[in-house]
């Protein structure tokens, strides 16, 4: 008896797409919060990355020590960094993006500074033989041979990132993870579908228009990959 009345109770449905409809302005605002930590994360992660990766590269014997240190940084668990940071940052923004930024900078500075190596010496002795100084050197010669590279790893970061944001929902800043906790915490399957979905879809939409723009600012490396 009892078996045949649950059977008679209909099944949830996976997704409510009414929840959905009324819930579009809630949707939005998390994946703007989602897309903001993102950027703020990968913009200052990458000034600081591109700084170390110069001092490591004029001064070659704190190369090691800076992949250390960023090394350590990329191997503590986020949640764990996060709350550690508490006692000093609180539950703020400001946790949130010193611990999403840590997470860029060794993934950075590497492909920076592989990047800058892999300039062909030929190059480098040409544009000093016509009189460009070093500022010049890097701006106008290294930085722009090493875009292909320094954006790969500029890819990796981002992607990164987006999936770190979730986790930051457990200090209050998360995106669009808070709707993915929200659905854990109610056993709501909807919310953490839209949460997981959309943050899967902003990584490959962030990850192919990162792609888009160094096929623009590279257009030499492209066509010398079709030959």
């Amino acid at each position: 008896m009892i078996a045949h009345a649950i059977a008679q109770v209909p099944a949830e449905p996976l997704i409510r797409w009414h929840w959905i409809a009324t819930h579009l302005g809630l949707i939005r605002d998390r994946l703007l919060q989602h897309l903001a930590l993102t950027g703020i994360a990968v913009g200052i992660g990458l000034v600081i990355s591109l700084a170390l990766s110069l001092i490591a590269i004029r001064f070659r014997f704190t190369y090691a020590p800076i992949v250390w240190v960023t090394g350590i940084l990329y191997t503590i668990p986020s949640l764990a960094l996060f709350v550690l940071l508490i006692p000093w940052t609180h539950l703020s923004v400001t946790t949130a993006e010193i611990g999403l930024v840590s997470y860029t900078l060794l993934i950075l500075v590497r492909n920076i500074v592989a990047g800058i190596d892999g300039v062909p010496e030929s190059v480098k002795e040409a544009a000093i033989g016509m009189g460009y100084p070093p500022w010049r050197l890097l701006l106008e010669i290294e930085l722009p041979l090493a875009l292909p590279v320094i954006v790969a790893g500029l890819r990796i970061a981002t992607v990164t990132v987006v999936g770190l944001v979730t986790v930051t929902a457990l200090i209050g800043q998360g995106g669009l993870g808070a709707l993915i906790l929200d659905g854990l915490q109610r056993f709501f399957y909807t919310p953490l579908i839209v949460g997981a979905v959309l943050s899967v879809a902003l990584a490959t939409v962030l990850d192919l228009l990162l792609l888009g723009v160094q096929r623009l600012l590279t257009p030499w490396a492209h066509s010398r990959m079709q030959r």
